[in-house]
Parts: structure tokens; C-alpha cells; sequence
């Protein structure tokens, strides 16, 4: 016999009607809002007392701070139907941490699982918890102190001893790094600069996205701080004793021209930051119809055009293609040395730069790190454009480089206001870009750079604009829909260049956050993701439905500006080998259209080992196949 429910039975004998027993036993719970893109997620404020730096290291505010954030997590999650991986994660890490910061370890180690769940990378599905599992082990053994920290440490090192190293290696490396330059004055400083002024320009109040950052930060401080020491001499163990070189799959792919073939000039756009044209001579576009005189010879809309055109920050013509370091802090030799010291303590080299940063990183106090920052930022600028050009045009005499630069800001603050009229100048700037490539010649323009909804939205509460959060989401859509449809339709005009675009470097995915260009579903365009030399993805890369095709983005070696050589890593980075591989093809069958290419690059790619609908780029079997069209 089937036996009633408590609930039902209690119903019946208060007399309740039947309909009413059916609904309070059996009832369907609400239907959950389908979300489809970040935009879809309700904005909430938070009011907070003083500076961010200071309140975050409070005791009883804070905790009821911590408490309004979960709760607003948990309403989200019990409202909307959120099928993107990456925000649900997200979501549940926050919840994670708030579980840490208040002791309730086993919640967040259930909070692993559901994480781990939704992870679609082997490498961080394996990694994910690990830190808080060796804790929450020595938190259970009773230990304190110093032996607290050894039992840490030898559980960390012991568990992840058990995962398959060619796929944690790159993880195990970057876990590394961070754990060897992170401080208190750091966490503070990076507050004084990135929050102080926000919190100030808004009277008090932050967003879900800035307060969300707010809580990691505190458990950072209070949970994993003490532990970076003893989490980096693990790291460090499993990193000796699995020394080995990685496997290669990756050089042997590649293409050389020598310039002995039968093949026409190509003309390629580096749409990025700005080119150092020096290293490039003999593969570089020239402009007959201009010379450097301060004048607009060809009356074409641009000053001194020869090898390209350049806008500023409020997207604006200006001459200089390469970015200006004029407003470095510290002189460009070290803030270079430091920017390669960053790439090899990421990458575990032991090099004389790593050991320098390092150093200058345990010595800087709280308000030394804005600057050293922005100069990182900065110098990132003038160096990003210059690097992707090198990777376009390596082995390829034939290449003729084009640069467009956009100017990106590089302050903790932005230095100019979101606005209806700087969204449609940068929109009359997409346009004028590309229809200078059309009328240059280009065949195919290497975009390593991206927007998105929530960039403008950051930057306008950065800046204290609108009067409500919702107002804020609201003028955000708006300047981004403006930008997104500009950028759409300058690409749809031009059906004979093929555009590559980065993916982006978030670790998630690129249609549900609203990146531009890389979101964008175009016949001519095609995005990218990074896999190492091995040809296993970075834990990095963006991923997306449009992002089928990868390249190498790991410690990719090309020029900076000057002539010296750096090894960066990055969507960024992947992009342009197969924008190099692209302008070959062009190269060589100048008759191709973009839609050649692009089925050329798809069929002569390499499934990727576990998801065979990605395909690695195979630069050598693409060539012989496109001979044999």
C-alpha cells in the first residue's frame, strides 16, 4: 500500500479540501526566467561605509556585507533559469568563498563538486578545490600554526601528485606564479586604486560585479595569505620533480615561404594597439600617395599615412602608430624587464627578470601599486601591437603589414566617460578603419582585442555615472549596442577581407558575455582560441559556439618594440599565427576568397585529443591541400 505523505495526511485531518492538499503537496515550483545573455541578470547595489580598502578588513560590517551578496546569489539562482557554464560557476565560487570566510567548510567543499560539474577543461576541472581540500584536510586533523601550514602543504603537494601532470602542468605553473607575488600591500594597493575611487565617485555604493571582487579579495587576505608560501614550495616540488620538456606538436606545422614561390603580395592589417614599424622592413605596406610631412597628401581624412593609421582614446585620427611610453612612472628598460619578468614567473622560467620581479613585487608598498600597474598596462599598449605583427608576418616575405591602432586605456580609472557620443565615435572609427582596409588592399585583418557589455558598464561606474545601477545597465546597452552594430556592419562591407578575431582570455564564453568582435557570427570573420604547443587548451581561452579553430597562444616568441624578442601568451597570441597562415594561402592562390580560406583552414586542421568538433590549425597539411584545389 502506498503510503500518504505527512503533509497530505495533516491536510486531511484539518479538513482542508483536496485542491488545496494537490497544492501545497504537489505543486510545480515557479518557472525560472530563461537568461541568454549577462545583460539578462538583475543589477544590485551595495552600500558600503569608508574606503574599500578599508572596509574590506572590517569585522561585523563586513560579515553582514558578505551575507547581502549570498543572499542575492542564492535569489538569483532560486529566479533565473542561467545555462552558461562560466556564470554559474562563477556564482558558486562567490558562494564558496562567503562559505570559507564564514567556517562552513563542508558547504564549500560542495560547492567544489558543483563546480567541477560545470567545468568544461580537464586541466581546471581537476585543479579546481585542490587549495581548499588540503585545508579543509589539516582544519579536520586539528592541527594550528606551523604544523597547520606543513600538513597544508604536504596534502596539497600528495593529492595533486595524483593527477595526470601533462594535463595539470600549466595549471600546477600559473598557480605558481601567483602564489610567489601575491601580498597583503598588493591586494591593498590594487583596492586603493581599482575601488577607493569608485566608491567615493558613487557616495558609498558598489556593484554586484565590483562587491563580488570584494569578497574574494577579503578571503584571499584572510584564508589563503598565509598559506601562498607554503602553497608555492608545493607547487614547486611538483614542478621539479615532473621536470620535463613539453611535447611539440605545434613547430612542425608550420609554413615557411621563402620568397622564391609564385606568389603576389598580401596585404595584412594589424588592427591592434600600434606598430613599431622598424623590425619590419621589407614586409611592410607603403603608402606612395603619402609622405612624413605633417600634411594630408592624398586628402584621404589621415595625416602622415604611410604605413597606416592610427586613432586615440577618444577614437580621433592621430599620427603616431605606435603607442607613446611618455607617461611611464619607471624608465621603459625596467618596466620591460619587469613585463618579461611577469611572462617567466608565469611560465616557471628561472630567469634573471623573474628573480627581479620578485623582488620589486615583496618590496612595494600599498600605494606603490597603481603605479607599477599602469605602468605594466602602458607598456602593454606599446608592445601588444608590435608582438601580434612579428607572429603575423613570420616566414612570410610576401606579407605587406598594415597598422590600424585603437587606443586602449591602460589607468585603474578610466580616463574618459562612457558616452552616447564617444560610442558613435568609435563607431565612425570601425568604419573609417575598414573601409582605409578596403582602399589599402587588405586581405586579412588580425584583431586581438575585444568589448563587451559589461566593459562599459564598469567603466561608467568607475566614473560615478548614471544615477542608479539600473540606469548605469541601462546607458551600457545602449552605447554597446551602438558600438557592436557599427563594428557588425564596417565587416559586413567588406566581403573580400577575411578578419580573425582573438577570442578573449576569460575563461568563458564569448556570445553569453557579449564580446566584440569575437561574439560576432559573420561569413568573413573567424574566432580563435589558444591550445599550447602540446595542442592541449589553455586554461585561458575563451570558448564560445563560433570558436572552433585554435593555434598556439603559449609562450609565442615575436618583436617588441625596439627590435628585441619577448615571448607573450594569449588568444591574443593565436590569432595571429592563423591570420599568418591565412595571409599565405592569399599569398599563394591570390584568387581565393575569404570563404576558401576559411574552409581550407577547417579541413586541413587536427581534431583536438577529447573534443574532436575543435580543430587545432595545421598550417603544412592546410598548404598541400589548398595546391591541390
Amino acid at each position: 500500500m502506498r503510503q500518504m505523505s505527512r503533509v497530505a495526511l495533516l491536510a486531511l485531518v484539518a479538513g482542508l479540501a483536496v485542491p488545496v492538499v494537490s497544492s501545497v503537496a504537489w505543486a510545480e515550483p515557479p518557472a525560472k526566467t530563461p537568461v541568454k545573455t549577462a545583460a539578462d541578470l538583475p543589477v544590485y547595489t551595495y552600500r558600503i561605509e569608508g574606503k574599500a580598502s578599508e572596509f574590506v578588513q572590517s569585522d561585523k560590517p563586513f560579515r553582514e556585507f558578505a551575507a547581502k551578496v549570498k543572499a542575492d546569489l542564492e535569489s538569483d539562482l532560486a529566479k533565473f533559469d542561467i545555462q552558461d557554464k562560466p556564470t554559474l560557476q562563477g556564482y558558486y565560487g562567490i558562494l564558496q568563498q562567503i562559505a570559507m570566510f564564514e567556517g562552513r567548510h563542508d558547504d564549500a567543499l560542495a560547492y567544489v563538486e558543483r563546480i567541477r560539474a560545470l567545468e568544461l577543461k580537464e586541466a581546471k576541472r581537476l585543479m579546481t578545490g585542490q587549495s581548499l581540500i588540503a585545508i579543509v584536510e589539516a582544519k579536520k586533523a586539528g592541527l594550528e600554526g606551523d604544523a597547520f601550514k606543513e600538513a597544508y602543504a604536504a596534502n596539497l603537494e600528495r593529492n595533486i601528485s595524483k593527477l595526470p601532470w601533462d594535463v595539470v602542468r600549466e595549471e600546477v605553473t600559473a598557480a605558481k606564479g601567483r602564489a610567489e607575488m601575491i601580498s597583503r600591500e598588493l591586494i591593498v594597493g590594487q583596492l586603493k586604486a581599482g575601488l577607493d575611487p569608485v566608491v567615493e565617485a558613487s557616495k558609498g555604493e558598489l556593484s554586484s560585479d565590483m562587491a563580488r571582487g570584494l569578497v574574494g579579495m577579503r578571503v584571499m587576505m584572510d584564508v589563503m595569505l598565509p598559506l601562498q608560501p607554503a602553497a608555492a614550495g608545493a607547487y614547486s616540488k611538483l614542478l621539479a620533480k615532473n621536470a620535463r620538456q613539453m611535447s611539440d606538436h605545434w613547430t612542425q606545422t608550420l609554413v615557411t615561404l621563402t620568397g622564391k614561390e609564385k606568389a603576389s603580395p598580401v596585404v595584412v592589417c594589424v588592427w591592434d594597439s600600434g606598430v613599431d614599424v622598424a623590425p619590419f622592413a621589407g614586409v611592410l605596406f607603403a603608402n606612395a600617395k603619402e609622405t612624413v610631412n605633417g600634411k594630408d597628401d592624398d586628402a584621404n581624412g589621415f595625416v602622415d599615412d604611410v604605413n597606416g593609421i592610427a586613432f586615440d582614446l577618444e577614437s580621433r585620427p592621430t599620427v603616431d602608430i605606435l603607442h607613446s611610453v611618455t607617461e611611464l612612472r619607471s624608465g621603459l628598460p625596467l618596466v620591460e624587464s619587469h613585463t618579461k619578468g611577469m611572462m617567466d614567473v608565469q611560465a616557471n622560467i628561472d630567469s634573471p627578470e623573474a628573480s627581479a620581479l620578485k623582488k620589486y613585487m615583496s618590496g612595494l608598498k600599498a600605494d606603490q601599486v597603481k603605479d607599477f600597474m599602469e605602468d605594466l598596462g602602458l607598456y602593454g599598449n606599446y608592445s601588444h601591437g608590435t608582438h601580434v605583427a612579428g607572429i603575423a608576418a613570420e616566414g612570410n616575405p610576401f606579407a605587406r603589414l598594415l597598422a590600424c591602432r585603437i587606443t586602449f586605456d591602460y589607468k585603474s580609472i578610466p580616463q574618459v566617460t562612457p558616452s552616447e557620443e564617444m560610442s558613435r565615435q568609435t563607431a565612425e572609427s570601425y568604419r573609417k578603419s575598414v573601409q582605409y582596409m578596403k582602399d589599402a588592399g587588405v586581405r586579412v585583418v588580425n584583431m586581438s582585442w575585444g568589448g563587451s557589455y559589461k566593459s562599459i558598464e564598469a567603466a561608467l561606474e568607475a566614473k560615478g555615472a548614471g544615477k542608479s545601477p539600473e540606469e548605469r545597465a541601462e546607458l551600457a546597452k545602449k552605447l554597446f549596442a551602438i558600438e557592436r552594430d557599427a563594428l557588425e556592419g564596417a565587416i559586413k562591407s567588406a566581403p573580400e577581407i577575411l578578419f580573425v578575431a582573438a577570442a578573449g582570455n576569460s575563461n568563458n564564453n564569448n556570445a553569453f558575455e557579449q564580446f566584440i568582435p569575437s561574439g560576432l557570427n559573420l561569413p568573413n570573420l573567424i574566432t580563435v582560441g589558444a591550445v599550447d604547443k602540446s595542442g592541449k587548451p589553455t586554461g585561458f581561452t575563451t570558448f564560445g559556439e563560433n570558436v572552433r579553430l585554435y593555434a598556439n597562444g603559449f609562450e609565442v616568441d615575436s618583436f617588441v618594440p625596439g627590435g628585441k624578442r619577448m615571448k607573450f601568451s594569449g588568444t591574443s597570441m593565436a590569432a595571429p599565427n592563423v591570420t599568418n597562415l591565412a595571409a599565405k594561402l592569399f599569398a599563394l592562390h591570390p584568387a581565393f576568397k575569404p570563404a576558401d580560406v576559411i574552409e581550407l583552414l577547417h579541413k586541413g586542421g587536427t581534431p583536438m585529443e577529447g573534443h574532436s568538433e575543435l580543430l587545432v590549425v595545421n598550417g603544412r597539411r592546410t598548404v598541400e591541400l589548398a595546391a591541390t584545389r
